[in-house]
C-alpha cells in the first residue's frame, strides 16, 4: 500500500502574504536541526518519525492533556513565533488555531488539507437519533465544521500527514531530503503492515457496531465497514441528552453489542453508566489524542494495535 501525494497547495500556510508559487524559505546552512511546532500527539509522532535527527520537535499538547482543552502559555506561543515549521489541525484547538493565526512567522502545515474529504456519512456512522428539534447540546465550543477530526485513526491518512511533513520539512532543508524521503518510506511500509492487520483482524465479526463515548472513530470505521454509535457527538464534552441514550441502548440491543468503549482523557462516567444500565461491559477505545498514564500502549503503533485488539473482542471476531 502506498499513499504518496503530491503535498496539496492549501496544506501550505503562507504567513506574509506569500503563495503556493513561492519559494519556501530555508533553514540557513549550518544552523542545526529543523524548529517544528506541533500542536498534538498524533502530528508530533508523525513529524518524530519522519524527522528523525534532523528535528527538534516542540509539541504544545503536555501528555494526558485534553487537546481540546488546552490554553497556551506566553513561551509556547514565543515557540510558535520562533518555529522553521508549525504543524496543526485546524478545527482542533481554538486556541491554537488564534496563536498560529497570530504568531506563526515561518511555514505552517494544516494536516487536514493533506486528507482529501471522506464520503458523505463516513464521519457520522450509524449515528443514534435524538429528539425532533435537537441537535447538539451546549456547552462546548470546539468548531470542527461538522467533520470527524480524528484522520489519524485511519492509517492512510496517516501516511498523508507523514508525506505532506517530509515534503514541508525537505523544502525547508533540501540538503536532508533523502533523509527525510527515506524515513517517511519505512513510516509509509509500517503503517502498510498497520492497516493489514486492521483488515485481516477486522475481516469476520459477528457484529460491526460498536459503541464509543463520542465521535472519533468516524475515520477508523469507514476504513474497516464498521459502524460507529456514539453516546456523544464530535464534542466530547458534550452531556448527551436522555433520548440519545436511550437511543444508544436501543442500537446496543439490536446489534447484540456486549462492551461499551470508553476513553484515557475523559471521564468514562457515562460509558460507564450506559454499560450498567444495560448489564455490559466497557473496556478503552483510545482515539490516541495524546498520551496519558492509562494508555494501553507506548506510541501511535502499539495504541493502534491495543484498539485493534479491542475491536476484535467486542465484536468478536475470528
Amino acid at each position: 500500500m502506498s499513499f504518496r501525494r503530491l503535498l496539496p497547495c492549501a496544506a501550505i500556510v503562507p504567513l506574509l502574504f506569500g503563495a503556493c508559487a513561492a519559494p519556501a524559505v530555508e533553514a540557513d546552512e549550518g544552523a542545526g536541526p529543523v524548529e517544528v511546532v506541533t500542536t498534538f500527539y498524533p502530528l508530533q509522532f508523525a513529524t518524530e518519525q519522519v524527522g528523525g535527527p534532523d528535528v527538534t520537535v516542540t509539541d504544545l499538547t503536555p501528555p494526558g492533556t485534553e487537546p481540546h482543552d488546552l490554553e497556551l502559555t506566553p513561551r509556547q506561543v514565543a515557540a510558535i513565533a520562533d518555529a522553521d515549521l508549525v504543524v496543526y489541525l485546524a478545527g482542533l484547538q481554538p486556541a491554537v488555531d488564534r496563536a498560529i493565526a497570530e504568531n506563526a512567522t515561518g511555514t505552517v502545515l494544516e494536516a487536514g488539507a493533506l486528507v482529501p474529504a471522506p464520503p458523505p456519512g463516513a464521519d457520522h456512522a450509524d449515528e443514534p437519533a435524538v429528539e425532533p428539534g435537537h441537535t447538539e447540546e451546549p456547552g462546548h465550543d470546539h468548531d470542527h465544521g461538522g467533520r470527524d477530526p480524528h484522520l489519524w485513526l485511519d492509517p492512510e491518512n496517516m501516511e498523508l500527514i507523514g508525506s505532506g511533513i517530509a515534503a514541508a520539512l525537505s523544502d525547508l532543508d533540501p540538503d536532508d531530503a533523502a533523509g527525510y524521503a527515506d524515513r517517511d518510506a519505512t513510516f509509509d511500509a509500517r503503517l502498510t503492515d498497520l492497516d493489514e492487520r486492521f483488515r485481516t483482524g477486522l475481516a469476520r465479526c459477528e457484529t460491526r457496531a460498536f459503541i464509543t463515548s463520542h465521535e472519533a472513530f468516524g475515520h477508523l470505521a469507514a476504513r474497516y465497514d464498521l459502524e460507529q454509535i456514539a453516546i456523544r457527538g464530535l464534542s466530547a464534552d458534550e452531556e448527551p441528552s436522555p433520548a440519545r441514550i436511550a437511543a444508544v441502548q436501543h442500537a446496543a440491543r439490536d446489534h447484540d453489542i456486549d462492551t461499551i468503549f470508553y476513553e484515557t482523557l475523559v471521564s468514562p462516567e457515562v460509558s460507564e453508566s450506559v454499560a450498567r444500565d444495560l448489564g455490559l461491559r466497557t473496556a478503552v477505545l483510545d482515539p490516541i489524542e495524546g498520551l496519558a498514564d492509562a494508555s494501553t500502549g507506548a506510541d501511535y503503533f502499539s495504541l493502534m494495535d491495543a484498539n485493534l485488539a479491542a475491536l476484535r473482542g467486542a465484536n468478536r471476531c475470528r
